[in-house]
């Protein structure tokens, strides 16, 4: 969409437009997908030495700080040098060092270390373990809006998720959002180390923030029975930062913009039934925010809860069972699911009804996966069904003021980024029939 700048111009000579189309202009694209594409062999750089920083990414840790973590195939310092000009570190951090065993695999040494205080829409040069053979840069986000969110779940390591990349890199971005299904590694634990370094130049650029899919639990029951193991090692997330710590890796919440947006990132695999700590957390979360201050509210979990493709159907109606009233009690704006290999944008929805109060519902489980595209749909099209296409892709939430938000998804078409679906998203904070 270009700069933000361009951005808030074109927010407002549409302010005026409905938020959101109509459930009667509900549309199942006719877009014919391309043919798949393989899935990529990317090894480990030969030249690299055994202190060489690897498969770097960072993630955002309250409102001025950088959680970067990176791995080592050898010992190596858990420190990161930084600052804001080039070859220059005047700052540094030292963390912490871990690492993990699967089966007959053996992970390298999974360094982390949170960097801060920084200054918001500032960008900072580093290094880690010291090694001057390899500088990164990440921006900090901004510390107010507008704000722009790219989204993208169920990744894996194929070409077509290298072109997704590579239109995300094109972007103007301040943070990436991922609903689960990272590596598809599916036990073959060498397939995370392969995914970190597709997803390096990106991940240690700007601050990925994850939740888990159903190919991250990688439970074998007698022989590994702990599950989430090599996603908890290698993709720390700030459950326990701020406010609201959740005791747990696998949901969390954040704030950005200076408090005017709330991410919930939920868990759709652990325990979410009312009385479960997730369940427990989740309340306690939606409670202490402010809508008087917070201006939109969005989720993420990876099983959908509203889903119209044959794929995963029911999957995530128990989460839903149990989750949906607190959503909707608390307003959220939007919720964005992955697991089903295509994109579907649904209409305000509560109790599988329009209800002008519920969240705008997106599956966005389209980032290039290796198992291909769930190309079959429920017919006819629910009502509070407005679009829906079998195609690769991503999208990007841009938080323009705090009333509107503009929601659009990029198809991967010919290796280039169609806009195929787009709609604003009016705060629900802002609508007097929807307070509470």
């Amino acid at each position: 969409m270009g700069t933000k700048k361009s951005t808030v111009a074109l927010a407002l000579l549409v302010l005026a437009q409905s938020s959101l189309p109509p459930a009667c202009l509900a549309v199942t694209s006719p877009y014919v997908r391309p043919r798949p594409r393989a899935t990529l062999s990317l090894r480990r750089d030969a030249d690299a030495g055994g202190q060489t920083p690897q498969q770097v990414h960072v993630s955002a840790v309250g409102p001025d700080k950088m959680r970067v973590t990176w791995i080592t195939d050898d010992d190596a310092p858990a420190t990161v040098d930084y600052g804001t000009a080039s070859g220059q570190y005047p700052f540094s951090a030292t963390g912490t060092t871990t690492d993990y065993s699967y089966l007959l695999y053996h992970s390298g040494n999974i360094h982390d270390a949170v960097v801060g205080p920084l200054k918001p829409s500032t960008t900072y040069y580093y290094r880690c373990s010291s090694d001057p053979s390899r500088e990164f840069s990440f921006r900090t986000p901004p510390s107010g809006l507008p704000f722009t969110f790219v989204i993208a779940g169920d990744l894996g390591q194929t070409e077509w998720t290298n072109s997704t990349l590579q239109h995300i890199a094109a972007a103007d971005y301040d943070m990436l959002l991922l609903p689960g299904d990272l590596s598809y590694a599916d036990l073959d634990q060498p397939r995370w180390d392969s995914y970190g370094r597709l997803v390096e130049p990106l991940a240690s650029a700007r601050p990925w923030m994850v939740t888990e899919g159903n190919h991250e639990v990688e439970k074998i029951p007698l022989v590994e029975r702990h599950p989430f193991k090599a996603y908890n090692a290698r993709w720390r997330m700030p459950y326990d930062a701020g406010a609201s710590s959740s005791g747990s890796n696998l949901y969390y919440s954040f704030d950005v913009a200076g408090g005017a947006v709330h991410v919930v990132m939920l868990g759709s695999y652990t325990d979410y039934e009312a009385g479960t700590a997730q369940h427990r957390w989740l309340q306690g979360d939606l409670a202490g925010v402010d809508r008087g201050k917070t201006s939109f509210v969005v989720a993420l979990v990876h099983a959908p809860w509203y889903n119209s493709n044959k794929a995963h159907q029911g999957e995530g109606d128990g989460m839903r069972d149990a989750m949906e009233a607190l959503l909707f009690g608390a307003r959220v704006d939007a919720v964005f699911a992955g697991h089903v290999h295509a994109y579907e944008r649904f209409a305000r929805v509560y109790g599988d009804k329009e209800d002008e109060c519920g969240p705008v519902y997106v599956t966005i489980g389209d980032g290039g996966n290796r198992e291909g595209l769930a190309e079959k749909y429920i017919d006819p099209q629910p009502k509070t069904s407005v679009f829906r296409e079998a195609s690769f892709g991503h999208g990007r939430l841009q938080v323009v003021n705090v009333t509107h938000a503009l929601w659009t998804w990029h198809r991967n078409e010919d290796d280039e980024p169609v806009v195929a679906d787009q709609a604003w998203i009016t705060s629900l904070a802002s609508n007097p029939a929807c307070k509470k």
